[in-house]
């Protein structure tokens, strides 16, 4: 039998280091539903009605439960396109879907579906989430929603590695395909907005983002936000206003050059 203790001390230890208001979120799309884990609950078959994912995984994130979700449990059809269930239908590739509610003409339109995140159909056809902290399977991705200042910390732990900025595709659409289609694609962290059915559907905050990252990405997150603690980078963070504020000195070597 598989030990997901050391997945789980992952949840634990963010949880902790960042000050986490509802549970890390873990993420493994399936390729079968044999893969899906026994205990998980599926919308149709155990609940009695269909889910928006994002519905789904504001229960594994903020109740705790785990959650296996296919296309027959799905209110909609985002997920289904984004993570390959279905081929897209044309009506979507053509944009109608975003006129005139969102964009202005067919091809703003268009231009929306060609950006839209995409795995290759067929691979995948269903997905489970549940809290880090207890999960019962091993997870593609990890989901953090957060603040600003969560956020901050944790894109330092990112940095600790390799010091390169995180560059990233944002849209106010799909939440659940910009926090999952392009990590599951590419293995690099990602940083998406809770969208309107997250935020009106799913209860996201007004204050919170999501970072993406990548099971294997973890332990080296993990390292960095160990080492940035030891100088000071760590919450919680009591704000120090004052006149010619202490800065490192690396920071005054360069301001001097400057100079």
């Amino acid at each position: 039998m598989e030990n997901y203790s050391i997945y789980r001390a992952y949840g634990d230890e963010l949880e902790k280091r960042v000050r986490l208001q509802t549970f890390p979120l873990a993420i493994k799309l399936l390729e079968g539903e044999n893969q899906s884990p026994e205990r998980a609950e599926r919308p149709l078959r155990d609940l009695g009605y269909h889910l928006q994912l994002c519905q789904g995984y504001a229960m594994s994130r903020k109740e705790g439960r785990t959650l296996a979700m296919f296309k027959e449990d799905m209110l909609c059809f985002e997920p289904i396109v984004g993570y390959g269930w279905a081929e897209a239908p044309q009506y979507f590739l053509e944009g109608y879907n975003r006129v005139p509610n969102d964009v202005k003409d067919l091809n703003a339109g268009k231009n929306y579906a060609s950006d839209f995140p995409r795995l290759d159909t067929g691979k995948y056809c269903g997905v489970v989430s549940a809290p880090l902290t207890m999960v019962p399977f091993v997870p593609d991705l990890v989901l953090i929603y957060c603040n600003s200042v969560q956020l901050s910390l944790l894109l330092l732990g990112r940095e600790y590695m390799d010091g390169h900025d995180l560059k990233c595709s944002l849209s106010s659409h799909a939440a659940c395909v910009y926090g999952v289609v392009p990590s599951m694609k590419n293995g690099e962290y990602a940083v998406s907005i809770p969208c309107r059915g997250d935020r009106y559907l799913a209860g996201a905050g007004d204050d919170e983002i999501i970072l993406t990252i990548p099971l294997h990405k973890i332990e080296d997150l993990l390292k960095g936000l160990r080492h940035v603690e030891k100088y000071g980078s760590k919450l919680p963070k009591n704000i120090r206003l004052a006149r010619e504020p202490q800065q490192p000195e690396s920071y005054n070597k360069i301001l001097k050059m400057l100079k």
